[in-house]
């Protein structure tokens, strides 16, 4: 066996050593960076994991209770209440808590199929109501958490927990606002407002006719009138309770009201007393109702007509047009809010919600909740008679 000189294992010695320390060396530092990779990775994949669980919190709507139907016909028929699954809330949207919604008759006319404008079904129901804004997208910068809002103009699917629409849909509104009238202060009180400003130039000290005045239009009309000082000339219905809706009409401000048989006379214009002549009427009946309107109306005045409730022409005599070169005009409210007039209709609303918290405008409503919305659309079909606007709260 061949032995190593004692000269020679010291420098054979020290090269190893001096390659080992190389390659322990390289093989640590390989080690660590390795580690230190690895941690990196898991830290990253970590903070992916936490970033996905906020955003499906954060970006996703609770799961909804919600009116539906699936085809269009009798309310008390086809609609049914189901939950609805959480819905994406993007970066634009926002998520809101429904707090209150009426069931209007256009809303009953929508589901029944017969409205001029619809969604496609199935559909949630409901057209107005007042919110409270439960989450925000990470694009959204006026709307908050907490605020109440209201959509503006209108949009379909108000009978319903909670609602995700882009921002552009919302108007945030004071939450010192009773929200009943919050709820309801577009549909109705809105298009009093437009008709009083939209045909003729009225001033404090004129006057307006109007049937169906009873009606939440009617009040309004009323109310908002009263405020400017313009005179008010109402006709309701001949019905059991019409001296107790007589009073209620003048509590709010009517300086008269009379019952359509009070008028089958030849000279209405006797009824006047000191009032002038109006040069606006408004008339959501037909029929001898509308042509009662007429009747009061001034040289080349003008009537509106927003309704149609005894489903009856209108009868227009030749010496009106001739003689008294009266016009006969139309309001609908969903061609007036599509008319990209979203600013000045937002700033009505205010002013119409002011009128509400200063008690200045005022209606009957019942609050009914969500769970008994069958016995609130029932009420609203006017199965148990005269009721009170229902007002859904969630």
């Amino acid at each position: 066996m061949h032995s190593l000189t004692r000269a020679t294992l010291p420098a054979l010695t020290k090269l190893e050593r001096s390659k080992m320390a190389l390659a322990r060396s390289v093989a640590l530092k390989l080690i660590n960076r390795s580690i230190s990779v690895a941690s990196i990775e898991w830290a990253r994949a970590r903070r992916v994991q936490a970033q996905r669980v906020r955003a499906f919190s954060a970006l996703m709507s609770p799961p909804s209770k919600a009116v539906v139907y699936e085809r269009e016909g009798p309310p008390d028929s086809v609609i049914k209440m189901i939950e609805l699954p959480p819905v994406e809330v993007k970066e634009n949207d926002v998520c809101v808590k429904m707090l209150a919604a009426p069931i209007n008759p256009s809303d009953i006319n929508r589901i029944e199929g017969v409205y001029p404008v619809r969604p496609k079904v199935p559909a949630v129901g409901g057209y107005e109501g007042v919110g409270e804004v439960y989450s925000v997208g990470s694009a959204v910068t006026r709307l908050a958490p907490g605020d109440w809002v209201i959509p503006s103009p209108p949009s379909s699917g108000t009978w319903q927990s909670y609602v995700v629409k882009d921002q552009s849909v919302w108007h945030k509104i004071s939450k010192d606002s009773p929200m009943e009238y919050a709820a309801t202060i577009i549909v109705n009180p809105l298009t009093a407002l437009r008709m009083l400003e939209d045909f003729t130039t009225l001033n404090s000290g004129d006057s307006i006719v109007q049937n169906g005045a009873t009606s939440i239009v009617g009040q309004c009309i009323i109310q908002i009138a009263r405020h400017r000082g313009i005179h008010s000339i109402n006709i309701i219905r001949d019905r059991a309770g019409s001296d107790e809706a007589k009073e209620k009409l003048k509590g709010l401000g009517a300086d008269e009201v009379f019952t359509e048989s009070q008028l089958e006379v030849k000279n209405v214009k006797g009824f006047l007393a000191n009032l002038p002549e109006p040069a606006l009427g408004f008339n959501c009946v037909g029929g001898n109702s509308a042509s009662m309107v007429l009747k009061f109306l001034s040289q080349g005045g003008t009537m509106v007509t927003y309704g149609g409730m005894s489903k009856k022409p209108i009868t227009v005599s030749t010496s009106s047009f001739i003689f008294k070169d009266l016009s006969l005009k139309g309001f609908w409210l969903q061609k007036w809010l599509s008319s990209e007039k979203a600013t000045e209709c937002r700033n009505m609303i205010d002013y119409l919600l002011c009128l509400a918290r200063e008690g200045k405008l005022k209606y009957d409503m019942e609050l009914v909740p969500f769970n008994n919305f069958q016995t609130a659309l029932s009420k609203a079909l006017g199965l148990h008679g005269s009721q009170p606007k229902q007002v859904i709260k969630f």
